[in-house]
């Protein structure tokens, strides 16, 4: 059985890095990247916390970025180059609406982060989310498309509702 999530984090990490992309040369392509892959991780464990779930999603696959291609307009950007692309495959559209969220607000970041606590994705050492829930200047200049609320807007707002359930069960959400 596949259990490893790191074919969906990777997908997924490098579709928001492509569609909110770093300005400002290298290093800020890299400090961009750092913080989609963790915001991607941290959704992913969230919404695959056992091994079983992410058996599962590796047996049933994450079912692309196609919707997500169209909510920001990428898709036409795309054209027929998108079957040269097969790790559009593996993005789950889920777990990027989780990250766009978790990307544009700290506290609900720091929320997240927390939830995975004792997890089975833990490895017994504390997984190191800093650029995620504690950005610098130049975090947050390397990544400000990355972390635009309103750029951002339409993916998150995909799946949110979802994420702020699982954050906390059982209570009424009040929009």
């Amino acid at each position: 059985m596949h259990a490893d999530l790191s074919p969906v984090i990777a997908a997924t990490a490098q579709w928001l890095t492509r569609a909110f992309p770093a300005s400002g040369g290298a290093l800020a392509a890299v400090l961009c990247e750092v913080q989609a892959r963790q915001a991607v991780t941290v959704a992913a464990w969230l919404r695959y916390p056992t091994v079983m779930d992410a058996a599962l999603l590796g047996m049933a696959g994450p079912g692309g970025s196609g919707r997500l291609d169209w909510v920001t307009g990428a898709d036409a950007a795309l054209g027929d180059d998108m079957d040269a692309q097969a790790w559009r495959t593996w993005v789950d559209e889920v777990v990027a609406s989780w990250a766009a969220s978790l990307l544009t607000d700290q506290e609900l970041a720091a929320r997240a982060v927390a939830a995975l606590a004792g997890g089975n994705h833990s490895t017994g050492a504390p997984a190191e989310f800093r650029r995620l829930v504690a950005p610098d200047d130049r975090d947050r200049n390397a990544a400000a498309l990355l972390r635009h609320p309103d750029l951002l807007a339409p993916v998150a707002g995909l799946h949110q509702d979802q994420l702020l359930h699982r954050l906390n069960p059982g209570r009424t959400l009040i929009a």
